[in-house]
């Protein structure tokens, strides 16, 4: 009877167990709720703040002190421009896309003038050198608006007709070009070179566009040796692409066989454009080239040159 008893307390104590995991869980439940209640609690004041702010940010509105920049001139309130100071020294500022160099001119006025003013005493000395050993015909210097531009005519003066080899009879001019030239360490200098429209074919030179660069390959060469800094150097061959004159005429055929040197610009132009370019300068070649070849009865070099 007595063992009956005992194993009856033992069935009783097991059936009663799952009431141990029941109120675990229970305690852990409410611990996992307090945990989220006191994380849900969230600071309403902060909490409006953020909202507004992420609204305008995201509304496509202007932020407050923008508006001082959407109208210029105008007068701000210290609520939409907290510092007066700071808001005027952006009043100029514009929506439209600006030109760079319409900004840069008022800045650089001085400099673009000392340029200008640079580049005609650049050209009074090289014409009065031309002009005291009778050169006036062969060199002409222009001051336009990409630059300083010293166009030398190639027939009995640079090279033998249809070569890129220099004369003995350049080398003064050459030499005087690059002394003054040099004395200038910032501006570019490219050297271009042009031809008539007479066809050339040789062995060294098929046709003009190598005629052309190696002229100006042979101008730059000269200047490099005569202390000109390589990396201010560039050269270009034209042909007969860019004509200043006819090429039906001996005359204009003169005028287009030439190397031109070219100091270019590094500031706008100040004030109006300067010399005149274009039509009124090659008019002014013309008759200096035409004078010339007056004097000359005959080229006999034009037929074989390029």
């Amino acid at each position: 009877m007595g063992g009956r008893k005992r194993h009856g307390g033992e069935e009783e104590e097991s059936s009663e167990r799952w009431l141990l995991t029941y109120a675990d869980m229970i305690t852990l439940l409410m611990a996992l709720f307090m945990v989220l209640f006191s994380i849900s609690s969230v600071n309403i004041s902060k909490y409006k703040t953020l909202q507004k702010a992420l609204k305008d940010a995201f509304s496509g509105q202007i932020l407050p002190g923008g508006k001082a920049l959407e109208q210029t001139g105008s007068t701000s309130t210290k609520s939409t421009s907290p510092n007066p100071t700071a808001a005027t020294s952006v009043l100029p500022f514009s929506l439209e896309p600006s030109n760079p160099l319409r900004h840069a001119v008022p800045m650089d006025q001085s400099a673009a003038q000392q340029e200008q003013e640079s580049f005609q005493h650049l050209k009074h000395e090289i014409e009065s050198y031309a002009a005291n050993h009778g050169l006036s015909s062969y060199v002409k210097v222009t001051v336009q608006q990409r630059g300083l531009v010293i166009r030398l005519l190639t027939d009995k003066l640079l090279f033998p007709s249809g070569q890129a080899t220099l004369t003995a009879a350049s080398y003064p001019l050459l030499e005087k070009i690059s002394s003054l030239i040099a004395l200038d360490q910032e501006h570019p200098i490219a050297v271009e070179g042009n031809t008539d429209a007479v066809p050339i074919h040789t062995g060294q030179y098929p046709s003009n566009w190598e005629l052309s660069a190696a002229r100006a390959s042979s101008i730059v060469e000269f200047l490099v040796a005569h202390g000109i800094a390589p990396h201010r150097l560039s050269e270009i061959g034209y042909a007969e692409q860019d004509p200043i004159a006819t090429n039906t005429t001996p005359g204009g055929r003169a005028l287009n066989r030439r190397v031109e040197i070219v100091l270019e610009r590094l500031y706008s132009e100040p004030g109006a454009s300067g010399e005149s370019t274009g039509s009124t300068d090659s008019a002014e070649s013309t008759g200096s080239a035409e004078s010339a070849e007056s004097t000359e009865a005959s080229n006999p070099e034009e037929p074989s040159e390029g």
